[in-house]
């Protein structure tokens, strides 16, 4: 199998799952060229089909299944992991009271937007920023609200801001299921037998992180900047779980149900059906 491009965010959770591959510690994997970049900017990519392996939002991979398939391992899904919705102190205390506020999203193809404007009944006024500008947009009062994901969940209230809404809470208590949040797609160009031999690649990947966490904690830490040992192991605990290791037929159903409820409220102008590698 020759080389294919991998492209994934410098998040804990991915450094950490990946680190294995990327850095040769698996005899015999395939080779991967590691193409980093934040959330949105893979989910742009993938909208050109640019990586042949490439870390996407769910909210994104409806309009992705013409040139790529869903891999079953490296993916995030879960419980008690979701976006949440803050602000500064006296704009409002629960998610109605921001109704025709202005919010910062991440982007206006991942999950958490996705939640939004389902929680919200609607679509807010948005502008899209770099995840990490989110926070201090909210506290410097050129947002009403923001909407934060990754290890912003951690540090919020260090900005003397507060949650108003969870809206990972908010989709358990709405549909009972996992939240999904990210997958790893594989391009339409690579063949299924490639595409399985990467896909138990990562898992391979994923269990040397677990067993030697000596060997790839170096590389989490090389990427995890501006945070603190405390946020990049609570990142990496609260992201990396069982349906890391595989989507779970429950995961799959919960990403059939947030397709279907996003687009029987007219968030998504299609129906659509996560291509899964079997």
């Amino acid at each position: 199998m020759h080389e294919r491009t991998l492209a994934y965010s410098p998040c804990p959770n991915d450094t950490y799952i990946f680190a294995a591959l990327t850095n040769g510690m698996l005899p015999d994997a395939p080779r991967v060229r590691v193409a980093l970049g934040d959330i949105e900017e893979l989910n742009t990519a993938a909208a050109a089909a640019r990586h042949e392996l490439t870390k996407v939002s769910y909210g994104a991979i409806p309009y992705l299944m013409r040139d790529y398939r869903i891999l079953r391992a490296g993916g995030a899904l879960g419980r008690g992991c979701g976006p949440l919705v803050v602000t500064r102190p006296g704009v409002a205390d629960a998610l109605d009271g921001l109704r025709g506020k202005r919010f910062a999203i991440p982007g206006e193809r991942t999950t958490a937007f996705m939640l939004l404007q389902l929680a919200l009944g609607g679509r807010p006024d948005a502008v899209q920023m770099r995840f990490d500008r989110i926070i201090p947009a909210v506290a410097a009062g050129e947002v009403d609200a923001g909407l934060i994901i990754h290890e912003s969940r951690f540090t919020y209230q260090a900005d003397g801001l507060h949650a108003v809404t969870d809206l990972g809470d908010w989709w358990e208590r709405a549909s009972g299921m996992p939240i999904p949040l990210g997958a790893i797609l594989v391009r339409g160009d690579v063949g299924d037998e490639d595409a399985r031999r990467i896909n138990e690649a990562i898992r391979a990947s994923l269990a040397f992180a677990r067993s030697d966490e000596a060997a790839i904690m170096p590389y989490v830490r090389e990427h995890a900047f501006e945070m603190s040992d405390d946020v990049m192991r609570k990142h990496i605990e609260l992201y990396v779980n069982e349906y890391s290791d595989d989507v779970r037929d429950d995961g799959i159903a919960a990403v059939r149900e947030l397709f279907g409820r996003a687009h029987a409220a007219g968030i998504l102008d299609r129906d659509a059906a996560p291509r899964v590698l079997r």
